[in-house]
């Protein structure tokens, strides 16, 4: 074997070294998208959420990787096999055909995940028929969102909407009387379980937060300056957007399960 065909076997090693350091770093990258839908899955119907864009980017670029390493093993497999006694053919092609089945079996294994993340957020969202929640409904002002708290009626697992029921429409509703909606899944938020506050997250002092206004059926921007849920009462201390008296802002009382993360993009 001469020196240039051992600097040619050298360099196409490397090469495939480098190239599965990368595939390892997109697994790891895809493995982190897969947990976030996993644990989050109402984030991919948020206004601006690219998840799904970034995961198939990933894939994408995993399955260029993979093709990239096959074209390589064979370029060596080809630079061997010219070195090589006859014979060693049929030991290539099985390592070809093991290596591809492999990597079938790993990106099976990762859209089934993605599946599987799917079916769990549309199982979470039809639970909630009976429920009240809270859901935001875009107002004469395009610039303004409404929050309010509604029951949900239906889940269409189909057109992924909600049908939602307004129980206690404000004294300015035309009908006067109780209003149906349906909503995509980005415009509803679910309470906290009034009956299991310990598996909660704590909103922290200082937290923006999404809270119904004691008294009402609406949800405004709020930040929490008391205890995050004393024992006793399990209620936050709140200092609501815009509810100035005296050029104070005063602090209510509102109970956990009423208190939402405040969505991304929030406007009022």
């Amino acid at each position: 074997m001469s020196s240039p065909d051992i600097s040619g076997i050298l360099e196409k090693s490397k090469e495939l070294d480098r190239l599965r350091i990368e595939q390892e770093n997109v697994l790891q990258e895809i493995n982190k998208m897969h947990k976030k839908l996993q644990t989050t899955p109402e984030v991919v119907e948020k206004p601006g959420d690219s998840s799904l864009s970034r995961l198939k980017s990933l894939y994408i670029q995993a399955k260029d990787l993979s093709e990239n390493e096959v074209n390589v093993s064979n370029l060596l497999l080809s630079q061997l096999d010219a070195l090589l006694p006859s014979g060693s053919s049929g030991q290539r092609r099985k390592a070809e055909g093991n290596d591809q089945k492999r990597k079938r079996m790993r990106a099976d294994s990762d859209i089934s995940k993605l599946n599987a993340s799917a079916r769990s957020q549309l199982e979470a969202c039809a639970s909630l028929k009976g429920e009240q929640v809270a859901a935001r409904v875009t107002g004469d002002n395009a610039e303004k969102d409404e929050w309010f708290v509604v029951k949900v009626m239906h889940f269409d697992r189909e057109t992924k909407e909600f049908e939602v029921l307004d129980e206690e429409p404000g004294d300015d509703e035309d009908s006067g009387g109780q209003r149906k909606y349906k909503l995509p899944m980005s415009c509803i938020i679910p309470f906290p379980k009034r009956n299991d506050p310990s598996s909660l997250p704590e909103f922290s002092l200082g937290k923006h937060v999404l809270a119904v206004y004691p008294g009402t059926t609406a949800l405004y921007k709020a930040t929490v300056v008391g205890p995050p849920r004393r024992r006793k009462t399990d209620d936050y201390l709140l200092e609501f957007d815009d509810d100035e008296e005296d050029g104070t802002l005063p602090q209510r009382t509102v109970s956990f399960h009423r208190v939402v993360s405040l969505p991304n993009g929030h406007r009022q």
